[in-house]
């Protein structure tokens, strides 16, 4: 290995004293390939071995906790306890080949498809549709029982995981799910403890977050991990700004997590409003809390010296998402000093090679400029 990438292989000691063997995680993708009955497929379990050999952690999918969460067909679940077996097989599946297996953990609200749902009932934090293309359905608004219910339920899936052999959860509050709803201005106008100030909108996600604690706590040994998924910015006015999640990551900084991981397409993204500073969001970030918990940073990191260049800003965990379904091998090919023949182009013709379920490869193959070499 050429010396230079060695800080992306040195191993990382959490709080709880876990360690993970380097730098790199692989970072959360929604793959579209379980059974109908919510178990994990075949695909699956050879698609995330095929990416667990080189990784420090591998943090799945999303598997949603409530019945009425399941946000994408081809998800499998964690909301009922026969799915352990089913959970048992997919962490083992990463254990085997050297990663930390990180269950990520979720809840859809207004983004759920509501025929994926029960009675096609969809809810959030309030009756406020997202913005977008189209019609979309107006969600109904949780009342403060379901709520508590639904904290329930992500506790019951933590237990779950823990169960099922996990070496731990990762808190999806990110990409306009449940979680982000009830932070967020846009989708929250409740005036109830639950809505209404800065302060308040935080109140579910860290409920939530002291639900997973307490779970741990009761049922798990020391060295189970828990970390915290979040969306920087918002595009929607009323929306998250950076001034918001600055002062959100304060909050979570304090629940003494294992890291937080902030959700971007682009590692140097600069924020939209909220803040006078053009600083990298990442940066900001890491600045501001970096010192209380550890950041995790992910977003078109396609090289070695993309690597190199993020952890060089002192963000301690890289994540790889599009980069290590283009190649699998990425991280090896740094260890074994063949850095130069990273792909960084998908070849639409190599999915058997690449070990990608044909649900996830129709997904990306028919959705122009999200890979690249897919125009």
């Amino acid at each position: 290995m050429d010396s230079q990438y060695q800080p992306l292989f040195e191993p990382f000691t959490f709080r709880n004293h876990v360690q993970i063997k380097n730098r790199v995680a692989m970072a959360p993708m929604t793959n579209f390939s379980s059974h109908a009955d919510g178990t994990v497929s075949e695909e699956e379990i050879d698609y995330y071995a095929r990416r667990s050999k080189g990784a420090g952690m591998v943090i799945t999918a999303c598997t949603y906790v409530s019945a009425n969460g399941k946000g994408f067909p081809g998800e499998f679940a964690a909301d009922r306890d026969e799915m352990i077996p089913s959970l048992h097989r997919l962490a083992t599946a990463i254990k085997d080949q050297g990663a930390k297996a990180i269950l990520q953990i979720f809840h859809g609200g207004r983004m759920c498809p509501p025929e994926l749902v029960p009675n096609g009932d969809i809810v959030s934090a309030s009756a406020v549709p997202p913005e977008g293309e189209g019609e979309p359905p107006v969600p109904r608004a949780l009342n403060h029982d379901e709520i508590e219910n639904i904290v329930h339920d992500f506790g019951e899936a933590t237990r779950r995981a823990i169960e099922a052999g996990f070496d731990g959860v990762e808190i999806h509050g990110a990409n306009g799910y449940i979680l982000q709803q009830f932070f967020s201005p846009h989708s929250n106008r409740r005036d109830d403890r639950w809505g209404g100030s800065l302060d308040k909108r935080m109140t579910f996600p860290l409920a939530v977050v002291n639900e997973v604690k307490s779970v741990v706590a009761k049922h798990a040994s020391d060295s189970f991990i828990v970390g915290y998924r979040f969306s920087p910015e918002e595009p929607e006015t009323p929306g998250i700004t950076m001034a918001d999640t600055l002062a959100f990551v304060d909050a979570l900084a304090d629940e003494q997590l294992d890291y937080i991981h902030a959700s971007l397409m682009d590692f140097w993204s600069e924020p939209r409003r909220g803040v006078t500073s053009t600083q990298p969001r990442i940066e900001m970030i890491h600045e501001r809390v970096g010192d209380r918990v550890p950041v995790m940073g992910v977003g078109s990191i396609y090289t070695a010296d993309d690597a190199l260049r993020a952890i060089q800003t002192g963000v301690p965990l890289i994540a790889l998402g599009r980069e290590i379904i283009i190649d699998p091998d990425w991280i090896e090919k740094i260890q074994q000093g063949n850095e130069a023949d990273i792909d960084t182009q998908l070849d639409p013709n190599d999915q058997d090679r690449l070990v990608v379920p044909d649900p996830l490869w129709q997904a990306i193959t028919n959705t122009p400029g999200w890979f690249p070499g897919i125009d």
